[in-house]
C-alpha cells in the first residue's frame, strides 16, 4: 500500500518501521527536521519501568510495557543497533528518613500485579554488589524486569534508516494542516493515500481538543568518576528522582513533570532540586559537567493514557504521556492489527 504518516516522532518511527516490514511505500510528513530535533523522543531517557510506572499508572500500561520490552530488540536490530537495548534491572532507594515512602511504593505496586513478587528487597551488602557506586544507600529494592533503550540513540539510527530507505519519501519541515480518511494536507496541498496514519502528538491539538502538553526537563551529567550501570531512582516526597546510564559515564537526569505546555529553558527551580538530589545519591556527581539542560512536551489526554481511533483508511494515535518508549511498540502493534492489519 501507498501510505502516509504525519508525525515522525517516536511513535511514526516505530510506525514506520513496523510498515516497512510489511513492504509498504511511506511517504513521512513532519514539521521538525529528520532528525527530530524538536521531538520529545530526543529529549527522553528511554526508560522501560513497567513495573515503577504502576504506582500512578493503570493496569494497562503495565500490559502494553511489558509488550514493548519484547518487542524493542527487533526493531533496534533492523535499525543496527542492537546494543542500545539493555534488560539489567533497575534500583529503587531513599533516604532513611523516606523510607516509608519507599515502602509504601513498594507496596502498592506488589498489590497491582502479581508479577511484582519478582522485587527484591536488597540490604547494603546486596546494594554493593549489584552497584558498588551505590554502597552509601542501606536499603533498596531491584527489580530485574525492568530495562532501558538508548532514546538518543535509536532517534538518530532511526533517522538515518529511513532517510536511506527506497520505500520512504520524507517530507521535512512541512506543517500538515489537516488529516483525514486517505488525506494529509499540507500547505493547502491534499496528498491522497491508500491509508493514513496521525502521530502527530501535540501538532494535532486543533483537531483533538482534549490533548494537552506535559512538560517534562532533564540534565545530561558526564562523571567519569561515578560508575552506576543501571536505571536507578530515589524517592522522596516531593520528586522521584531517575538517573539513567549511558554509555561513557554519562547520566540522564529527571524527575520533573509539569502540567504545562511551556518549552522554554528549565527553571532554577527544577534545576537545583535536580542537582541537589543527584548529588545526594552520589557525592561524586559534584564533579561532573553538565552536558545539557532540556526541556519538552509530552501529548497527554485527561486519562493520561493512550488512544487510538480507527476510521476508513485512517489511524489515529495519540496521547502516550510520559510512557512513550514503554509503549509505543505495543501501542503501535496493537492499532495496526486493529486497521490496516485487520
Amino acid at each position: 500500500m501507498n501510505i502516509g504518516i504525519a508525525g515522525v516522532g517516536l511513535v511514526g518511527r516505530v510506525l514506520a518501521l513496523n510498515l516497512l516490514q510489511q513492504g509498504h511505500t511511506l511517504t513521512l510528513f513532519d514539521s521538525d527536521t529528520a532528525y527530530g530535533e524538536k521531538a520529545a523522543g530526543n529529549t527522553a531517557a528511554g526508560m522501560l519501568a513497567v513495573f515503577a510506572e504502576l504506582e500512578s499508572a493503570e493496569s494497562s500500561i503495565f500490559d502494553h510495557g511489558k509488550r514493548s520490552i519484547v518487542l524493542w530488540p527487533d526493531l533496534l536490530e533492523q535499525v543496527e543497533i542492537p546494543d542500545a537495548y539493555e534488560q539489567k534491572g533497575s534500583i529503587i532507594t531513599a533516604h532513611p528518613q523516606d523510607y516509608s515512602e519507599l515502602e509504601h511504593f513498594i507496596g502498592t505496586l506488589k498489590a497491582k500485579v502479581k508479577e511484582s513478587s519478582k522485587i527484591q528487597l536488597l540490604d547494603k551488602s546486596g546494594i554493593t554488589k549489584l552497584e558498588p557506586d551505590l554502597a552509601q544507600h542501606s536499603k533498596a529494592f531491584f527489580i530485574p524486569q525492568e530495562g532501558q533503550v538508548d532514546a538518543q540513540r535509536f532517534m538518530k539510527a532511526s533517522s538515518d534508516y529511513l532517510l536511506a530507505h527506497d520505500y520512504v519519501t520524507w517530507n521535512e519541515e512541512s506543517k500538515v494542516s489537516e488529516v483525514s480518511s486517505g488525506l494529509i494536507c499540507v500547505d493547502d496541498e491534499k496528498k491522497h493515500f491508500d491509508w493514513v496514519f496521525d502521530a502527530r502528538g501535540l501538532g494535532a491539538k486543533e483537531q483533538l481538543k482534549s490533548l494537552r502538553g506535559v512538560r517534562g526537563e532533564v540534565l545530561w551529567l558526564d562523571a567519569p568518576e561515578i560508575n552506576i550501570t543501571r536505571p536507578t531512582r530515589m524517592l522522596h516526597p516531593r520528586y522521584k528522582i531517575y538517573i539513567v546510564p549511558r554509555k561513557n559515564n554519562r547520566y540522564v537526569i529527571g524527575a520533573t513533570e509539569i502540567e504545562s505546555e511551556d518549552k522554554t529553558p528549565m527553571s532554577v527551580r527544577s534545576s537545583l532540586e535536580l542537582l541537589s538530589a543527584v548529588y545526594s545519591v552520589h557525592s561524586g556527581f559534584g564533579e561532573a559537567r553538565i552536558v545539557k539542560m532540556l526541556t519538552n512536551c509530552r501529548p497527554a489526554l485527561k486519562d493520561n493514557l493512550p488512544n487510538i481511533e480507527q476510521k476508513d483508511k485512517l489511524t489515529i494515535i495519540n496521547g502516550l504521556y510520559r510512557h512513550g518508549y514503554l509503549l509505543a511498540p505495543a501501542i503501535v502493534e496493537q492499532a495496526l492489527n486493529q486497521g490496516i492489519n485487520k
